[in-house]
């Protein structure tokens, strides 16, 4: 039976990898892909797999890594302590968890669904390692389990593009998801809901990359929604997102008003341009980065245990950055206001797209 877990308390611990304002870590491969003797000094020893959007993603598995790298700076931990192997194709899931696992990893991380069905049959042939999951459900003793909701950042996010579009004059506003599934539309129903909360007359234009990894389809989704008319474009995408970024950044070199909107941790500095401003409105917050600092912290003090636990607004598990130069104060405050409600109960956001 699966176990949910609350934190709201426990969470307050681990503040020390809150966002900071869209910088970055520069990610070190697993140093030693054949060392089996476990802990060997440092605090505990952590494994990180990516998925196919790869470490640098500037999104889902970089913000991981980030809440990994964290964890290791404020624990005085060295390179050697934690690590990470890149995922280039579905096939490399068993094989890389598996290596971690041979090693004798504290603790291996793995970000996204598309691990399920490798995290499942993994934990079956190391039931004593300890496995994190994230965004996906894996009911095994040994598995603990991260999930999000996903629709109440997107919430704010969408009060913030309807918000400045209206600003703008504009009618018109973009998603781009990357496969269709519920946790993609779940960012998607938020959206839009954002949206209709400050104008249900804005109209949202929404496409499939069908690719959480492809650059070039995110792009092409953009330029076609860009054309038909959108001013603002909201990615939850992965990679594939970094392709709409880099179309907003270069029409706006060019001169066009067109803005674009990041996912999981702050994206302004990948949408930063020549002249020192971003093509990035603000970006919706799903702390990664706080769920594997969170579970990294459990098996250091020894209470790590199999389960599900959600992060929400409740727990401050999603959000929307500290800082917003693109957004006015109103806006800003809109958000805020937003956020609050979440919190409180007075605005229950739908996980479900409206049809």
């Amino acid at each position: 039976m699966k176990k949910l877990l609350t934190f709201a308390l426990a969470l307050l611990m681990v503040a020390g990898c809150s966002n900071n304002g869209g910088t970055t870590t520069t990610p070190t491969p697993d140093a030693d892909a054949n060392n089996e003797g476990g802990n060997t000094g440092c605090t505990i020893t952590i494994g990180l797999v990516t998925d196919l959007g790869g470490i640098d993603d500037k999104s889902f598995n970089q913000g991981t890594w980030e809440g990994v790298v964290q964890f290791a700076e404020d624990n005085n931990m060295g390179e050697e302590c934690y690590g990470y192997l890149q995922s280039s194709a579905d096939a490399d899931y068993i094989p890389n968890l598996s290596t971690f696992a041979d090693q004798k990893k504290d603790l291996i991380e793995a970000p996204g669904f598309l691990f399920e069905d490798a995290m499942k049959e993994v934990a079956d042939l190391y039931p004593d390692q300890k496995f994190v999951i994230i965004d996906t459900e894996v009911d095994k003793p040994n598995v603990a389990s991260a999930i999000f909701k996903e629709q109440q950042p997107s919430y704010l996010v969408g009060v913030a593009a309807a918000m400045k579009a209206k600003e703008a004059g504009m009618t018109k506003v973009g998603f781009i998801g990357g496969v269709e599934n519920p946790i993609i539309e779940r960012f998607e129903a938020g959206y839009k809901q954002g949206v209709a909360s400050v104008d249900p007359s804005i109209e949202v234009l929404s496409d499939y990359a069908n690719a959480f990894d492809d650059p070039g389809k995110g792009s092409t989704l953009a330029q076609k929604q860009y054309n038909d008319g959108a001013y603002v474009i909201f990615h939850a995408a992965g990679a594939t997102g970094n392709g709409l970024i880099k179309e907003a950044k270069d029409r706006r070199e060019a001169g066009e008003d067109v803005w674009a909107i990041g996912v999981d941790s702050d994206q302004y500095d990948a949408g930063l341009m020549s002249d020192g401003t971003s093509a990035v409105l603000t970006s919706a917050l799903k702390r990664v980065d706080t769920a594997a600092y969170y579970f990294a912290d459990q098996v250091k003090n020894g209470t790590f245990q199999g389960g599900t636990m959600v992060f929400d607004a409740s727990n401050d598990g999603i959000g929307f950055p500290k800082e917003n130069p693109n957004l006015s104060d109103e806006i800003v405050k809109a958000m805020e206001d937003a956020l609050a409600k979440i919190k409180s109960g007075e605005i229950v956001v739908d996980e479900a797209l409206q049809k």
